[in-house]
């Protein structure tokens, strides 16, 4: 059984293109960086941004997050630069469904106002999905989002997540207004398998390629909702 006792988290996947890693003490002035520069991008649905934090909030933070990481108990990610000089999003492994011994954790995700749109974040969760599922106990992946996110949305179906159903009125957004909640969820045998043929089958350019041995999975769509 995988308990916080005996688990030490990985910390660190080096894409290529960009680098995921835990944060470390001294770098809250980075991160409050990109999210005060990328506000106006993230306000409608992440409900922590801040145009005013202060890095010395923003150090605060960090520094929780780097503890609660030791601890293992929840799992912040930064999204860095090659040069680990620029924070161009965040991410994170959550134990919102259960504890270590359950597997289970949940996906979040924010990119930087000057990299969405570019197609990072599809990158990005395709990583955390190959770097979950070899190098982390996880057996069960999630990812919640307002259904009106359609960014969101297109980012989990293209790194193969299904949409398992929705969440009515579940949650609030930003505004204080009640909204629902998308959920989509991938397990590890699915991305195996998906995994496998995609090593053996040619992928079409047009339509997808595989990169340093990151997946390209498309299971079957959830028939829920719609």
């Amino acid at each position: 059984m995988t308990t916080p006792e005996h688990f030490f988290a990985p910390d660190r996947y080096n894409a290529g293109e960009f680098i995921i890693r835990s944060y470390e003490p001294g770098e809250g002035a980075l991160m409050n960086a990109a999210t005060r520069a990328s506000y106006d991008h993230l306000k409608t649905f992440m409900p922590w941004a801040r145009p005013d934090q202060t890095d010395e909030e923003a150090e605060q933070i960090v520094r929780r997050m780097h503890a609660e990481y030791l601890r293992a108990e929840n799992f912040t990610l930064g999204v860095f630069s090659p040069d680990e000089k620029e924070v161009w999003g965040g991410s994170g492994f959550h134990l919102r469904e259960g504890g270590l011994e359950t597997k289970n954790a949940e996906i979040g995700m924010w990119i930087a106002g000057d990299k969405a749109g570019k197609g990072l974040g599809t990158k990005v969760l395709r990583a955390l999905i190959q770097w979950a599922f070899t190098e982390w106990p996880w057996l069960r992946l999630s990812w919640r989002c307002d259904p009106r996110n359609a960014a969101s949305r297109r980012v989990a179906e293209k790194a193969g997540l299904r949409l398992e159903g929705t969440l009515r009125s579940h949650s609030l957004s930003p505004t204080g207004e009640r909204r629902d909640t998308a959920c989509y969820a991938i397990l590890k045998e699915e991305w195996t398998m998906a995994d496998r043929l995609a090593r053996v089958q040619p992928i079409d350019p047009v339509r997808g390629t595989l990169s340093q041995g990151m997946m390209r999975t498309r299971p079957p769509t959830s028939n829920l909702d719609r």
